[in-house]
């Protein structure tokens, strides 16, 4: 006798049995994510915002599927390792936190993907309009290019102590001239009160704290014919200026300072007035690193007498590395995309990024809650320069320059137009 080892199903156990199986399948395929598999590495600044990418990128990974891997270091770090990896074309870094003032040097030796057709092509998607016109040029573009797409932008503001100018009964000054006398009034060596600070240290951190004075002094880096122009009368008295400040008003030791330092004295209550980013201004009101809570107000930087008001604006774009595959640069775009929608910028900034730079961000009740200085981010964007600073390829170089000519002149080893005059015969050599 023949032994029968399986017996045919029942129809409806068949249709049950089916049925259960489509189940699974489409539900395997309802938790799938566009990008699973996809793992992205992020080159990051250690500013605030390092932090909160690091954070979110677990909510990333829910939205999309993908991996977001955060490698974050300081400014000269972050500049020699991508450098390295775009010129040794070894794919280390799939995006990468662009200083503004690096946008001609990656356009120039294509360090970065050309995001321009993919921003026209989503341009409904990015809400283009929302964002303020000089965050768009300055933070990603170069030559009508976007070499990066912007994600944290900061306007140039004065941090001053609410509490010393009324006990002195001094106004916010509006002009360098009320800033320099009001400096003056609040320095009290006797009680370690000093009414400025600001960086000092040779190299970028100088060069770069000084060209936003200069600006709102009316100098300028460039000329009109784009050549470098650093020992115009307006750079040579606006040097003279900010010598006069580190000498007359600031803490001793600030010759040394970078933006840490500067802002470490600020906030341990060692100085009356700061010109900063827009992004340390959270920092004041915590307690756990601030001496002087409630004491801060913020305010738009002041310009000299008979200068057009014009702002510093600067910040950070996310570049796409050019030498990855197409798969991981679209990946990347649409990590830029969610990044920078209304809805997670929101929770970026709420998170301490610190990176405004939506005209809705200026308005959003938890926003404005939370950051009352955000009609000051606004006034700045909509007077803003982001061009002080010259974003072409010579910058690193002209910075260089800067940085050992104005840290000279503070440290009293050379005159402001003797240096100035040396500057410029080595920055005319890089043209």
């Amino acid at each position: 006798m023949t032994m029968i080892s399986a017996f045919p199903m029942p129809r409806t156990t068949r249709l049950l049995s089916i049925a259960l199986m489509t189940l699974m399948t489409s539900t395997a395929f309802a938790h799938a994510k566009p990008l699973d598999g996809v793992t992205l590495t992020l080159a990051s600044q250690n500013d605030p915002f390092a932090g909160v990418l690091t954070k979110l990128a677990a909510k990333f990974k829910e939205d999309t599927g993908a991996e977001l891997k955060v490698e974050v270091m300081d400014y000269g770090t972050l500049l020699t390792k991508t450098t390295a990896d775009f010129v040794g074309d070894t794919k280390g870094y799939d995006l990468v936190t662009m200083d503004i003032v690096w946008a001609g040097a990656y356009a120039e030796n294509g360090y970065s993907v050309d995001l321009t057709d993919w921003v026209k092509r989503d341009a409904a998607e990015l809400d283009l309009d929302d964002i303020y016109p000089v965050i768009l040029e300055s933070l990603g573009q170069y030559n009508g290019h976007y070499v990066a797409f912007p994600f944290a932008a900061y306007a140039n503001v004065l941090a001053y102590r609410k509490d010393l100018f009324e006990a002195a009964g001094l106004a916010v000054p509006k002009t360098v001239e009320e800033l320099v006398s009001d400096a003056k009034k609040l320095t009290d060596p006797s009680k370690k009160q000093y009414g400025f600070v600001a960086n000092g240290q040779k190299g970028p951190a100088v060069a770069q704290d000084w060209m936003q004075y200069n600006n709102q002094m009316g100098g300028s880096i460039l000329g009109k014919d784009g050549l470098p122009a650093l020992n115009s009368p307006e750079n040579v008295e606006s040097l003279a200026v900010y010598k006069q400040l580190f000498v007359e008003t600031a803490p001793p030791g600030a010759i040394e300072y970078d933006w840490g330092g500067r802002e470490e004295s600020f906030r341990q209550g060692a100085a009356a007035m700061m010109q900063t980013w827009s992004v340390g201004a959270p920092g004041y009101s915590d307690p756990a690193s601030s001496n002087v809570v409630g004491k801060v107000g913020i305010a738009v930087a002041p310009v000299a007498n008979g200068v057009s008001p014009q702002y510093g604006v600067g910040g950070w774009g996310m570049a796409i590395n050019a030498d990855i595959d197409a798969k991981q640069k679209e990946a990347a775009w649409t990590f830029i995309k969610w990044l920078t929608s209304k809805k997670i910028h929101k929770e970026f900034n709420l998170e301490g990024a610190g990176s405004f730079m939506r005209k809705s961000q200026m308005t959003d009740p938890d926003l404005t809650a939370k950051f009352d200085f955000l009609p000051v981010v606004a006034k700045t964007y909509e007077n803003g320069n982001g061009d002080y600073r010259p974003r072409i390829p010579e910058y690193p170089e002209i910075q260089d320059i800067l940085g050992a000519a104005v840290n000279s002149v503070l440290a009293g080893a050379a005159e402001p137009k003797a240096a100035l005059d040396e500057a410029q015969a080595e920055a005319k050599k890089l043209f």
